[in-house]
């Protein structure tokens, strides 16, 4: 029965229609040619992107984590500071940004699995550290881009109907939200910005793509966050490989206080790379970004790559060896923990 359900898995992944997020129309741009969008290094280049996920889900199949993972030793945070913005790790890459004016949810997902339905696909091996009904009254929803484990369904219509939060969106997705009942939808391109409750939100570039069926690769702009909170610069990573854009985020927006950056999902590196940062990818990016500290989030909870479930704190740990890093500077945070951020 578990190979049928398998191949079965396999099978959707090819044949998934009706689960798109619309097209967007606009002029065309340095990451936009008019139909599709594209990283500027990329432009030209034709992918397959369903037989990468195929390959990919191959490789996932073939090194499946158990079903309960064991405890994770987290070390020490470095000291508090209880006077500005607050952050919360939930798990995956969902992050709870508060200040006493504004709570700022990203990536939401509170599902049971990172897919088109509930009864197949990814499933949750970690429970939320922040359950839904303990979350604060959320203001704002950014969403970095279209994939199930960022963009989640099930998790935007609770929010909408619980607390009727403003969304922000890369272009493109607006329409899959209008559609799905959302009603403040407001979308970016990179290097925009907008204002929220005096928070200040940039949409900043990420090297990824987009796609949630057969035929929709990259109709949808992805990318990055930049929340500029009590004084703070938060910097939000979204899915991504390593490439120059955060030197250019860096000169252009500037240095964070705190950053979070992916650290899973980046096996087998053949498939992995342009798009997901591997530990020591996630270490680079810091420096470029000259980040006072940075969290790492992307791992542990969904199985989206061949590494082992606990590799992704393993290989950060030399990452920060090699690189001259403390533990104080790039850090794994207990899911449910809340961490005040210094100036």
């Amino acid at each position: 029965m578990e190979v049928i359900l398998k191949i079965l898995w396999l099978v959707i992944i090819c044949l998934l229609s009706g689960c798109q997020t619309g097209f967007y129309k606009g002029p065309p741009s340095d990451h936009f040619d008019g139909k599709t969008f594209y990283n500027p290094d990329e432009k030209g280049k034709k992918r397959n992107g369903n037989y990468d996920l195929v390959n990919l889900w191959i490789s996932v199949l073939q090194n499946q984590w158990p079903a309960s993972l064991p405890e994770i030793s987290y070390p020490l945070l470095p000291a508090n500071y209880p006077d500005g913005a607050m952050v919360t790790f939930i798990n995956h890459s969902t992050v709870l940004i508060q200040s006493k004016k504004i709570n700022i949810l990203i990536d939401p997902i509170y599902s049971y699995r990172a897919s088109p339905f509930q009864w197949i696909g990814p499933a949750r091996h970690r429970e939320p550290g922040l359950s839904f009904d303990r979350l604060p009254t959320v203001d704002l929803v950014l969403i970095s881009h279209n994939h199930y484990d960022h963009m989640d369904l099930g998790t935007i219509k609770k929010l909408q109907q619980k607390y009727h939060p403003q969304f922000i969106v890369p272009l493109g997705n607006k329409v899959f939200l209008e559609r799905n009942g959302v009603k403040q939808v407001t979308e970016l391109d990179w290097w925009q910005s907008v204002n929220v409750k005096e928070t200040k939100i940039s949409l900043l570039p990420a090297h990824h793509d987009s796609q949630r069926w057969l035929y929709d690769l990259n109709k949808t702009l992805w990318g990055s966050f930049g929340v500029e909170i009590s004084g703070r610069k938060i910097y939000f990573a979204g899915d991504t490989g390593y490439f120059g854009h955060f030197k250019e985020i860096r000169k252009k927006w500037g240095t964070p206080q705190l950053a979070f950056l992916p650290i899973g999902a980046y096996e087998p590196r053949s498939l992995a790379k342009p798009y997901h940062l591997n530990p020591s990818d996630a270490v680079r990016a810091h420096l470029d970004l000259g980040s006072h500290r940075s969290i790492g989030i992307h791992w542990g909870t969904f199985q989206l790559g061949a590494e082992d479930f606990n590799q992704p704190v393993n290989d950060l740990a030399l990452a920060r060896k090699k690189y001259g890093l403390t533990e104080k500077q790039f850090f794994v945070i207990r899911e449910g923990l809340p961490f005040y951020i210094d100036k």
